[in-house]
């Protein structure tokens, strides 16, 4: 969820986003247009060349949940641990009550905001059971839905926001990383407007590549009927076939965004591609930084209609060329065993205590709640030197540090490692944001070029504001 470019500024600044895709190239004007008046229809069998890799028809029976072997239903007003209301200022309690989500009997699932008698909120949002949706090496991913938005309108529409979207399988059970893991915001919709929103989240906030808390997006109007009156498909594809990469949203076949790997550029397209995959999402908010920011005030108001549902026909993902995707190995959560503080050569493998750096440049050191000492107050532009790093002969796969945070208001930053100079291009990074408090302590892991031999090695921290965003206890790498 995001507030796109050309939308008035948001009131609370967000956390996390998201994004999908949108339809089949292939499939014909004629075609598409029965699918918009069609009230139920099966998941379209793959192109030629393609491959069914998931999907959902919906097809249960009315009055039930959707399935738990494809779904986990979110509840509350945020993740545990994670940034109230869902880190978008959105107002509403998800649940899940049948009232709230459930299958129509007709092929359709019907996610429905609902308002109790004291002005209250209610509305559902769910999440694919499965993390790892991602383009085969050298492939084509496709993320797909069928779907109709709230038919509300006008001043009855203000506060509606119902989404399809991805986000980086690192956000589960972590919370804190977005947006460096990545957001693929499929279909936003807001406050009864004819209009999609397709929009990439990645790197830090603020600021950054993708331009957060914005993100890179798009927009325009439902093809034929209005996207309140029909169902429309809407579609996202990751092409991981040519170089550089390519990301595209469609709506009823017709492409209307597109954004390059060499327009996010690096680190941010590698922490965003790198992972395991995504997991997929589908929610009606009520209110936040995207409706509130286009209202231009304060939504859901006084004449906010309730019960207005947004029905999915079906979710699929597919997939075209390459070979198997790589697998992805699970950092470990355990701390890396400790060594002592250098006095001479420092082993990479073992822990090394961030306070026993040989150089900094506006970096403090604090006593840490787990014990000993950790480098604080770290902000923009700050770096540390650990000086005789010894690396081997075989390089590492990734490095991992021990970080907190308690930056707040979405604020993230990154933790980068470079060789030789703080000047020099980062060999590594990771984004991190607020974790709860400033000794609110995670294992972050990161992806690394690995070097070998023996090297000065600079921490370095980069962040599009001007305060203090993370404090790190120790780091190491690991083969």
């Amino acid at each position: 969820m995001h507030t796109p470019p050309g939308a008035l500024a948001p009131l609370p600044a967000r956390r996390r986003k998201r994004l999908a895709l949108a339809l089949f190239t292939t499939l014909t004007t004629t075609a598409l247009a029965g699918l918009a008046v069609t009230a139920n229809a099966a998941v379209p069998a793959p192109a030629p060349g393609w491959s069914l890799v998931w999907s959902d028809d919906f097809d249960g029976a009315a009055g039930t949940l959707p399935s738990s072997a494809n779904w986990l239903i979110d509840v509350g007003t945020s993740y545990p641990g994670g940034p109230p209301n869902w880190g978008t200022g959105e107002i509403q309690t998800y649940t899940d009550s049948t009232a709230n989500i459930s299958h129509d009997g007709a092929g359709n699932l019907r996610i429905t905001p609902l308002r109790d008698s004291s002005g209250g909120w209610t509305s559902a949002r769910i999440e694919t059971v499965r993390t790892d949706f991602k383009p085969p090496s050298g492939g084509v991913l496709a993320i797909e839905g069928r779907l109709q938005v709230p038919n509300v309108t006008g001043a009855q529409a203000a506060g509606y926001w119902p989404a399809f979207w991805a986000l980086g399988s690192p956000y589960r059970g972590n919370y804190q990383n977005w947006p460096s893991i990545g957001e693929f915001d499929v279909m936003e919709n807001v406050n009864g407007i004819n209009s999609v929103w397709g929009v990439l989240h990645c790197g830090y906030a603020p600021g950054g590549p993708c331009d957060e808390f914005n993100g890179i997006g798009a927009s325009r109007t439902c093809p034929g009927a209005t996207c309140q009156s029909a169902f429309h498909t809407y579609r996202f594809e990751w092409d991981a076939s040519v170089s550089p990469q390519v990301l595209r949203w469609y709506v009823d076949g017709e492409l209307y965004h597109t954004v390059t790997e060499t327009r996010v550029g690096e680190p941010a397209w590698s922490q965003m591609t790198d992972h395991a995959g995504y997991f997929l999402l589908l929610n009606v908010a009520m209110g936040g930084a995207f409706p509130n920011g286009v209202a231009g005030g304060t939504t859901p108001t006084a004449a906010t209609v309730p019960g207005r549902p947004m029905v999915v026909d079906y979710v699929a993902v597919y997939s075209r060329g390459g070979g198997t995707a790589p697998p992805t190995t699970a950092p470990p959560t355990t701390a890396p065993p400790t060594t002592a503080p250098p006095g001479g050569v420092r082993d990479a493998y073992g822990r090394i205590e961030a306070e026993s750096f040989n150089g900094q440049s506006g970096v403090r050191a604090e006593d840490c709640s787990e014990g000993g000492q950790n480098i604080g107050y770290l902000r923009d532009g700050d770096w540390a030197r650990y000086d005789n790093v010894e690396f081997g002969t075989t390089p590492p796969r990734d490095f991992v540090a021990r970080a907190a945070s308690g930056a707040g208001d979405g604020v993230s930053g990154l933790v980068e490692v470079r060789l030789g100079s703080p000047t020099s291009p980062p060999i590594g990074s990771f984004a991190i944001g607020d974790t709860g408090g400033w000794q609110s302590w995670r294992s972050v892991p990161g992806n690394v070029a690995g070097p070998t031999g023996r090297h000065t090695v600079y921490l370095t921290f980069t962040s599009g504001q001007p305060n203090d965003f993370v404090n790190i206890n120790w780091f190491s790498f690991r083969r």
